[in-house]
Parts: structure tokens; sequence; C-alpha cells
């Protein structure tokens, strides 16, 4: 439902944009971008119609106002006067309009639940729904059993009875170290799934499980030191963190509770939790491309999923801009890694710099040592369908072939059924194709990668392929290697790109199970 204008996301030649049939963009009069919405908030002028009062809405209240010149909306509790941002929006006002008078929490999540709405449009705030949300009893207090251990997690949404057993935890202490084991009674956990923070006295792990999220979420008894370590016993989904104390002393308990502690509830209800990660390094790729090296906090424990991407969160003039990258690995090839810092230390992104771009811009003014804002990972590809997998073929174009540098990593290195993976790399120019010495390397030492470059705008010189994504190119592209190959398709590109692709994919009689595209 809500979006930030253009320059934030998507922008005008992203990959990461809503698949096929999903939003539209509309574009947006002279004088409504970004920069000129964040002017609008903080010229004083009042946004609400309330002249800076806040007010309790009631249901009643809020569907009175359901017309474009006084259009209210709910989101998570919270009611927003949308009518002054409804010329910004590049989603169109028909969009906002579909919620109006309403709670539209569903529909903006169904959209882009990662957009930043409470700092886009907190001088639009008029009140809080009149009506609180019901926390669970044990919300502010827990029962505690021998040891800190509670038997079964309190089931914050009604939905998650439909989804995986529910986990349990303990802990357990020498003089030196504290133990927390988590129970998930899965087996196909790994240290992909866990994602653990400390931050002051408060720990937070959150262990994704399917489709679902269990999060242990304490104010710790005692300090910690910054590093610790995750340890999973993938036979029996057995997790155990392993905290080193500050003070050789025994705790009487593990902490207290915090918000949503010992919870399991579906991952499109939980909140997106950032991290400080320090920008080590960024150098030149291509002329507009460059590779960003971050590290992450000590005290965090965090490893990309292949086929996820994260968000990445600053502030800029005063207002907190998101932004989704896929991780990259530093380089195609593993042998030229230099031994630094343990790989699971750092993340590496490569992004396309846009000069006129309001966060790009941003990104690449930062200095070595600055900090940004990196949330947990999202998105919906799943490893299982490399599964007895034969045949992968991957169509980019710009910077769409971002997440396709750890699905290529991974199939090759993983997939004992793999008879051949073929990438279509789409770009303008020469100059604009990402690490094309190392993909030629890559399609010489490993048989399996066959590799083609397509060029819009080439020199004369040009010998390979050229124009756009067609029936032509794809029929041409896309063949089995056995008339019954298990076959998988990638797609990430612009808008236009990934739609005409998808388009043409299912003219050519390639079922839904067979694609992936790659979208935020």
């Amino acid at each position: 439902m809500l979006n930030v204008p253009s320059q934030s996301f998507p922008g005008p030649s992203s990959q990461q944009r809503v698949s096929s049939g999903g939003r539209s963009k509309v574009p947006l009069k002279q004088g409504r971008s970004l920069m000129d919405w964040i002017r609008l908030t903080k010229s004083g002028k009042d946004l609400t119609g309330l002249k800076g009062r806040l007010i309790e809405v009631t249901e009643e209240e809020l569907k009175k106002h359901n017309k474009k010149d006084d259009c209210w909306i709910c989101i998570r509790g919270f009611v927003y006067n949308v009518s002054p941002y409804m010329e910004y929006h590049p989603g169109g006002e028909e969009e906002l309009m579909s919620a109006a008078g309403s709670d539209g929490t569903d529909l903006f999540d169904q959209v882009h639940r990662w957009v930043n709405y409470e700092s886009m449009l907190k001088e639009c705030l008029v009140g809080r729904m009149a009506i609180k949300p019901a926390f669970p009893k044990d919300y502010h207090e827990e029962k505690r059993l021998l040891n800190g251990m509670l038997p079964k997690s309190q089931v914050t949404d009604p939905l998650a009875k439909e989804g995986p057993s529910s986990p349990s935890y303990d802990w357990f202490q020498t003089d030196a170290l504290v133990t927390i084991v988590i129970y998930t009674k899965q087996k196909d956990i790994n240290l992909d799934s866990v994602i653990a923070d400390h931050r002051d006295d408060s720990f937070r792990a959150e262990t994704v499980i399917k489709d679902y999220s269990y999060l242990i979420h304490i104010a710790l008894s005692h300090e910690i030191q910054e590093d610790f370590s995750v340890r999973v016993v993938e036979n029996v989904g057995k997790i155990e963190i392993v905290l080193k104390k500050k003070e050789n002393t025994s705790w009487k308990c593990l902490g207290h509770p915090l918000e949503n502690h010992n919870s399991l509830i579906p991952k499109k209800d939980t909140g997106l939790y950032y991290r400080k990660c320090q920008l080590i390094s960024k150098e030149d790729v291509t002329h507009d491309t460059k590779l960003f090296c971050l590290m992450l906090p000590p005290s965090t424990h965090f490893q990309v999923p292949t086929g996820l991407h994260v968000y990445f969160k600053l502030t800029i003039t005063g207002t907190e801009i998101v932004k989704p990258y896929t991780p990259v690995s530093d380089s195609l090839f593993s042998e030229f890694k230099e031994p630094v810092l343990p790989n699971n230390k750092y993340i590496y992104f490569l992004i396309k710099i846009y000069p006129a771009g309001l966060f790009t811009s941003e990104l690449d003014h930062l200095q070595i040592g600055d900090y940004v804002s990196v949330s947990n990972p999202e998105g919906n590809f799943k490893i299982s369908q490399f599964q007895d997998l034969e045949d992968l073929f991957l169509l980019a174009a710009g910077t769409g072939f971002t997440p396709m540098v750890k699905v290529l990593s991974y199939a090759l290195t993983n997939i004992p059924s793999l008879r051949k993976v073929k990438l279509m790399f789409f770009n303008k120019t020469e100059d604009d194709i990402i690490w094309r010495s190392q993909l030629e390397k890559l399609a010489f030492k490993d048989k399996r990668f066959d590799l083609e470059f397509v060029l819009s705008v080439p020199t004369s010189e040009w010998n390979g392929k050229r124009g756009y994504i067609s029936p032509a190119l794809l029929s041409e592209f896309l063949k089995r290697s056995l008339d019954t190959s298990k076959v998988l398709i990638c797609i990430c590109g612009p808008v236009p790109f990934t739609e005409q692709g998808m388009k043409l994919l299912h003219d050519l009689n390639f079922s839904k199970d067979e694609i992936h595209s790659f979208t935020a």
C-alpha cells in the first residue's frame, strides 16, 4: 500500500521490484520527489489537520475519513492522514484510496512491509486506534521452572498453531560460560537459520523455522563479553549459543523476558530488526558499480542464506530511508579470498551508484569506518528448489546479476545432480558487464557453466548477441540437457525486463515451479 517515493525504492532501473502482477508505478508530477516530501514534512505545515493534537480514533471515526482530500489509514494500530502524501506516492492515489478509512495493515504488508512508514509519515500521525492490542499473558511476566526452562513457547498468533511444533529452550552455566539451548524439533536447521544479537544487556536470538520465526529475547541478568558462538546439531535440530561471562559469578537466573520472548509467529508478521555494520572497504567494479564490504558487530551471529536479501537503512536529511540489496560473495573464486577475518563476519554488496539518486549517492559518500544499518534476511527463495536439479538457467539484467552470484556458486559446489548452468547476462554496453573476466574464467574452469552476454547498445566491434530479452533468444538459450531434466529458471532485472521475461517463460510452457523471480 504505502510506498516511499521513487528515489528511495525502487530506483528507475532497480532490479528490486514487486513481481509481475503486483503494483504499478505511477509517474509523479514535477516537484513531487522524495526530497520534496521530506522538505514538506520539515516545513512546519500542519499535515494532520489537527493542529498538533494526537487523538484516539474509533472505528466509526476512521470510516468517516475515506475521501481523497480527507483520507485516514490505520497501520498497526496507528492512524495517519495520508491526504498530503497522495501526490508523492509512486503507487498512485488509487492504491492509497483502496485502504481509505480502514485498517490497511494487511494491504501494506502484501506490497512492502519493510517501508519505514513511521519515519516517512510521522508528521501525518493522527493518533492511535481506541482499541488496544491484546498481549499474551506472559508478555510482561514469565513463569520460570528450574534453571530457567519454559517447556512450551507461547503462541502469539492463532495461525502459528498450523505451523511447526513449538520449540522450547533451556540454559545452563559453568564458572565462565552460559549456554542457551534451543530445541527446534526440526531436522533442517543450520547456521543460516539462526540470527543472534547482543546489544547492551539485551540478548536476541531468532530462529527461522520454515515460514515461522521463534524468538528468544531476554534482558540478561549479568554482563557478558562481546563475542559469543553458535553451534547447530542438524540431525536433531538443537541450537547451542555459548555466552562468555564478564565475571565468574553464578547466575541465579538467565534474565527477564522482553517483547515477544519465547514466541513462535509467522515470519511475515515479524518486524525488521537492524544492527549497525561498519564499512570496511569499497572498490570500483565497473564505471558505476562498486563492491561494498561491511563487517558485522562482534556481538552478532548472522549469515544471509542463498537467494535472500537484506535492507539497508540510512537517515537522510532527518528521515530514515530503506532500500533492499542482495549480498554477494567477494569473488566467484574462493581461492582468491585473502585470509583476513572469518568470512562469516563480512557481507559484500555489488551496488550501482546513481549520481542523481538519493540513496546510492549517500552510500557512495560514506567513509571507511562509517556505519550502515542492515536488517535480518528477507525473501522467499527456498534452497529446496535445488534438490535433484539438473539444469539451472539464470537470466539477469544489470545489477539483477547480484542474486545470481550466490545461486551460481551454491549450485556448482553443492548440487551433485547438476548437469548444466547457463547465464544469459543483459547489459547496455561492454563497460556495464559486472565481473566479466571472473565469469569468463569460471566458464573456462567449470565445463558445466555456459555464459552468454547480450548488449542493447553495443559498439560496432561487438561480436556477441545484441538486443533485448525476446522469444528468439530464450527459445535458443533454454534447452534442457535431457528432455526429462529437472529445470529451474531464475530471473532478475529492472521491472520491464522481469515482467517481459516472466511472460515469455510462461509462453514457452515453463511451469510456476520451474521459475523463480527475484523481487523485494
